[in-house]
């Protein structure tokens, strides 16, 4: 694939800035700015993260294809240029901080989960993301299997009984599921954890999909 630099201009944000925005220290900041560039150059060397980029920082190939990995990318590109900057890089990987709050972890992750964007969860959603989790995690279910831990996910959260999870819902959901924000903590990052000592990662791989959705 070709180098496209769609950004004319290379916008590098205040290290100390972004250390007094976000969860992180002065010198994890640092840190992270050396991730950062390694990521940014890896297929083009623009200075921004490609989406090609992101699928190769998170599985080593950039052609794997993933819905999980496609929301975190969106998740990043907040202002939706198709590329993610240093600013954007730092401020949305400190909601994955342990010191960020769970109604932060709980609201982003209603943001990737709502597939679609309309502002609720419905029922295709939920088990779109069950396919694909089980998909990445090369487990294999039935169709009734799956159609059970729908069902199982809908009597649990859709309080109001029609058929979507909205944020009420979600918010009351997760915080009785603490398991749901799992992946607030990105695993893919374990090979910077020795720089980051404050940073724990969870690691361990989803052992009850019953718990994850």
């Amino acid at each position: 694939m070709g180098c496209v630099l769609i950004k004319q201009e290379k916008i590098y944000e205040d290290h100390v800035v972004l250390a007094a925005q976000t969860h992180f220290s002065l010198e994890e900041v640092k840190t992270l700015s050396e991730l950062f560039r390694k990521l940014s150059c890896s297929i083009c060397n623009d200075g921004f993260i490609s989406r090609e980029e992101f699928q190769l920082g998170l599985f080593r190939d950039s052609r794997k294809q993933s819905l999980f990995s496609d929301r975190m990318f969106k998740l990043f590109d907040s202002n939706n240029d198709g590329l993610i900057d240093f600013g954007e890089f730092i401020r949305t990987l400190s909601i994955f901080h342990p010191d960020a709050s769970q109604a932060e972890k709980i609201a982003v992750a209603f943001k990737v989960y709502d597939l679609w964007q309309r502002g609720f969860i419905g029922r295709e959603e939920v088990k779109e993301l069950i396919l694909a989790l089980l998909y990445e995690s090369e487990l294999i279910l039935t169709d009734d299997i799956v159609e059970a831990i729908v069902d199982k996910t809908f009597e649990e959260a859709d309080s109001k009984g029609d058929g979507k999870i909205d944020i009420e819902e979600w918010n009351s959901f997760a915080a009785l599921n603490p398991s749901l924000l799992k992946n607030m903590t990105i695993p893919y990052l374990k090979d910077i954890t020795a720089a980051f000592p404050s940073f724990v990662l969870n690691t361990e791989a989803n052992d009850d999909i019953y718990k994850d959705f």
